[in-house]
């Protein structure tokens, strides 16, 4: 009996008796100095590198520029290179594809001036796409986003190649992002 006495004794001590007085109001408390410590892990989603690159990739049959971050500023090949390779991962599960697979061989690109020459080969057959208009456009867009391009014109066998343009007219000068504006989305 005295146990049954001393249970309700006890909690009632222990909820009441916490050594914690009661406030009318919250407390204002000030921040600690300096950076807070955390043991939650680092942010991993943020892009890793220093400079920004702009690969310019297809979705929804639009031409759409995306950064990526690298180490370093990419050279004129690198950038080509890094385009021909086609979307990353996490940009194939936001549903970017690349028109160039089959379409456009580009084998180099050269920088004269502010125009940028690209040399391209004959196009596989085994491929499977056949939207060059998509694919040239890219080419366009990723390099006249470099700040040392302004133009770019197109060779195949050290000749001009004459190129399909958005509006479907075919050119063989120089071209500038303007020549593909209507199929160019911003994210």
């Amino acid at each position: 009996m005295r146990r049954r006495r001393l249970v309700p004794l006890t909690l009632a001590v222990l909820l009441t008796g916490c050594g914690i007085p009661a406030d009318d109001a919250p407390r204002t408390v000030p921040p600690p100095r300096g950076p807070l410590p955390s043991a939650a892990p680092a942010d991993t989603t943020a892009p890793a590198g220093r400079a920004a690159e702009t690969l310019c990739l297809v979705q929804d049959n639009r031409i759409v520029p995306v950064v990526r971050r690298v180490d370093h500023p990419p050279t004129i090949a690198d950038q080509l290179r890094h385009l021909l390779a086609g979307p990353s991962g996490t940009e194939r599960d936001s549903d970017l594809s690349s028109a160039l697979p089959g379409a456009v061989n580009a084998a180099g690109a050269t920088v004269t001036g502010k125009l940028a020459l690209v040399s391209v080969d004959e196009p596989t057959h085994d491929g499977g796409r056949s939207d060059e208009v998509l694919a040239f456009g890219q080419i366009v867009c990723t390099l006249t986003s470099r700040e040392d391009v302004t133009t770019v014109a197109f060779l195949r066998d050290g000749k001009a190649l004459g190129v399909p343009r958005a509006d479907g007219s075919l050119s063989s000068r120089p071209l500038t992002r303007g020549d593909f504006a209507p199929l160019i989305s911003e994210r």
